[in-house]
């Protein structure tokens, strides 16, 4: 169970946990998701709310339904998902961060100077 935030629909929080896992490669090109009765136990939501996603995520192109079969990542599924996690990164938090990067007076390349250690030293203060 994930704990919910109150700026953004439910519906979309358990798609981003889904987009996510397919970004991570746990679940792979034409592998059977879990029903929509397991999502919905599985984050303790009502079956509507899952079905809401799944058809949010269908209409993106990142899984799709076989009949009596159930849903499936979408051969496209992981390209999908990388195209939707960076157009929501740029319209959603690249705004935030360049705010602040206004405020405190951070650079570009003081941005990359951050970037560079946070990448050598393997991601060690990810939260």
């Amino acid at each position: 169970m994930i704990e919910f935030k109150d700026n953004q629909a439910i519906y979309l929080q358990i798609a981003d946990q889904f987009v996510e896992k397919i970004l991570q490669k746990v679940w792979q090109s034409e592998e059977r998701l879990p029903s929509v009765r397991e999502t919905a136990v599985e984050f303790e939501v009502n079956p509507n709310t899952t079905l809401r996603t799944f058809s949010y995520l269908q209409e993106k192109g990142i899984i799709y339904n076989k009949r009596g079969l159930g849903y499936f990542v979408a051969e496209e599924g992981f390209a999908k998902s990388m195209a939707l996690k960076k157009e929501q990164f740029i319209s959603e938090e690249l705004p935030t961060l360049f705010k602040s990067m206004e405020l405190l007076g951070i650079s570009f390349s003081d941005l990359k100077t951050h970037y560079t250690k946070f990448t050598q030293n393997g991601h060690q203060n990810e939260n």
